[in-house]
């Protein structure tokens, strides 16, 4: 999905999800898109400072799907322990944060 993608879902009131389930794409009361892990409650923000490039692959963020499912079956990319994709040290997030720098 492309960032305009992405803020017209949210903006439209759909569930957005970055690299599977855990990860979820909302906007804050003040205007800001962030990037969450559910179960840690761990954000970032859902471009870098520019506001133009993505944290995160573009391919990779997908609208949930009916009844809480998703549509690209992401919750296969969970780690056996649980935890999602990126969430170790030097993982996806811990990359784009690098890149911001």
């Amino acid at each position: 999905m492309t960032l305009e993608e992405i803020k017209a879902a949210i903006d439209a009131g759909q569930t957005v999800h970055w690299a599977n389930t855990g990860y979820r794409v909302h906007k804050d009361s003040l205007g800001q898109y962030l990037i969450t892990f559910e179960p840690n409650g761990s954000t970032i923000g859902l471009t870098d400072h520019s506001g133009q490039r993505l944290n995160g692959d573009d391919a990779e963020f997908f609208i949930a799907g009916p009844e809480g499912g998703d549509e690209k079956s992401k919750d296969s990319q969970l780690r056996p322990d649980g935890q999602g994709r990126g969430v170790v040290p030097g993982g996806k997030v811990a990359q784009s944060l690098r890149r911001q720098r």
